[in-house]
């Protein structure tokens, strides 16, 4: 798993630091940093509820090379 960030969406929110705390973090100035952009299968339920909760659509996880968004609520 590879986290990814579109900067040009990211808007500081910090709502994926509140859900990932480990692997997100956002500076005053509203800056995003990865600071693990591959975490592990440990925190992955983490991870996906950042990308499902990011206000801009921000973040997506990749998977062995391909993209691949949480799934929706209500999915699976």
């Amino acid at each position: 798993m590879r986290v990814v960030v579109d900067r040009d969406l990211c808007q500081g929110h910090g709502v994926c630091e509140s859900e990932a705390p480990g692997v997100f973090s956002v500076s005053k100035q509203g800056v995003l940093t990865i600071l693990d952009a591959s975490p592990g299968d440990a925190r992955r339920a983490e991870v996906e509820q950042a990308v499902r909760f990011c206000p801009t659509g921000a973040l997506r996880i990749e998977e062995n090379g391909s993209a691949a968004a949480a799934p929706a609520e209500g999915d699976g």
